[in-house]
């Protein structure tokens, strides 16, 4: 009795010790670039809700004084603000700079970090080009730190169980993939109001978007893709329409456009963005039939692996509901999942994911869907990056090679798309 009274003394005193020093432990002193609505949610108010104990907001820069005044307000607490983002690193010294500016400067951001001897933390896609792609890769390997990419969508409860099915090889080596994502008319067309409806900010939809699904597809095979064979055509929006405005604000076909959202009725919205157009221009509800947008709303590829896998994959950006479809074709079965994001009609709040064995009955693994952004993605990447030591059995932590593998599968598809010829992965980089 006294033995396991001294023994249980022990133990407390030892666990409040490792307690004390875990509670002890500093705070990683994190930057942000970029403060829209992703770097003042997702990277700043979300943040410090589930990783507060572990991170610390150091310091916030934007080139729109106003959206960066309105981020530390919403951010919350006395953190610093600056327009200069070298000034910001050398004045808070952080130990990680958080990218999430428009795509097409990631790589501004992030090679003068490296450069400056700060790792990085970047919005996917990692950069919008090979070009750039090929700078980022060579100043990490110059400068010796590290980039993370942040994929979200490897960490849902159906991706995660996806990957565990593969990884235990349950319909035998994966011959082809059937991928296929729908934008609906209110997600889809918000991609043609904002910055992104133009290839030279965003890459197009194969680089901003389908950059998320080529991932998926090279963690689940733990293959690169080799060589991509796409088209795509604009055929509802931009030149498609009939009507149009420069904004919707201020558009005389209000009451006849389909496509009219009012942005004053978001608070947050406005201060955001419709307070800070004074400073850039920038018009956060721009009409999606602007003439000169020049991205795809239809898109096509085939895509070939280095495992010898090839996936059939298209991108719609104006149906009438939100979600995917996706297939594994095995040697020995097949596993499919379709998955409802949003549409007008009612469905549980979970996935269903078939494995059908060849010759064998068909098995149903219901998933729920997990708290948090993006189906419970957003807080589970935030603790992946935030807490080194937690165990990644699925390999779901991403690194530049695999921000470049991906954005260079859009790239290739953007580029056979203007050439109607395949492009080989490898002509792009030197890895």
């Amino acid at each position: 009795m006294e033995s396991g009274g001294l023994n249980r003394r022990v133990f407390l005193s030892t666990g409040a010790a490792a307690l004390g020093a875990a509670q002890a432990a500093p705070k990683r002193r994190v930057a942000i670039v970029g403060t829209g609505s992703r770097g003042t949610g997702t990277w700043g108010r979300a943040l410090l809700k589930t990783q507060g104990e572990r991170v610390e907001i150091v310091g916030l820069c934007d080139i729109n004084p106003k959206r960066l005044a309105y981020a530390r307000t919403a951010i919350g607490g006395d953190i610093p603000t600056f327009t200069n983002l070298d000034r910001m690193l050398k004045e808070t010294r952080p130990d990680l700079l958080i990218v999430t500016t428009r795509d097409s400067t990631h790589h501004e951001q992030i090679i003068r970090a490296l450069e400056l001897g700060f790792d990085v933390v970047t919005e996917k896609p990692m950069t919008t080009d090979e070009v750039k792609c090929q700078a980022i890769l060579d100043t990490e390997k110059r400068t010796g730190r590290k980039v993370t990419v942040a994929f979200n969508y490897r960490y849902s409860n159906t991706a995660q169980k996806i990957k565990e099915l593969l990884m235990q090889n349950a319909i035998g080596a994966v011959t082809s993939v059937d991928f296929h994502w729908y934008l609906d008319v209110y997600h889809g067309a918000d991609y043609f109001r904002r910055w992104h409806a133009y290839t030279k900010y965003s890459g197009s939809l194969w680089v901003h978007k389908a950059t998320h699904h080529f991932d998926l597809i090279n963690w689940y095979l733990e293959a690169d893709p080799v060589e991509v064979s796409a088209a795509g055509a604009l055929r509802k929006y931009g030149k498609n329409g009939k009507i149009r405005g420069t904004n919707c604000r201020s558009c005389p076909h209000k009451k006849q456009c389909e496509f009219f959202w009012d942005i004053t009725r978001s608070k947050d919205m406005v201060s955001m963005y419709v307070d800070a157009e004074s400073e850039d221009g920038y018009m956060r509800d721009a009409c999606v039939f602007r003439q000169d947008i020049d991205i795809y709303d239809t898109m096509a590829a085939v895509v070939k692996y280095s495992n010898g896998a090839m996936m059939s994959y298209s991108l719609n950006a104006f149906m009438p509901y939100e979600g995917y479809h996706l297939a594994f074709n095995g040697l020995n079965g097949r596993i499919e999942v379709r998955v409802f994001e949003r549409q007008p009609w009612e469905t549980p709040k979970s996935d269903d994911i078939r494995v059908t064995r060849n010759f064998q009955k068909s098995e149903v693994i219901t998933l729920p869907y997990a708290p948090g952004g993006h189906f419970g993605a957003d807080p589970r990447l935030a603790e992946m990056i935030f807490n080194p030591a937690k165990p990644d059995p699925l390999r779901q932590r991403a690194g530049s090679r695999a921000g470049a593998m991906s954005l260079l599968t859009g790239v290739a598809a953007r580029k056979s798309c203007e050439t109607g010829m395949p492009v080989k992965i490898s002509s792009l980089v030197k890895l």
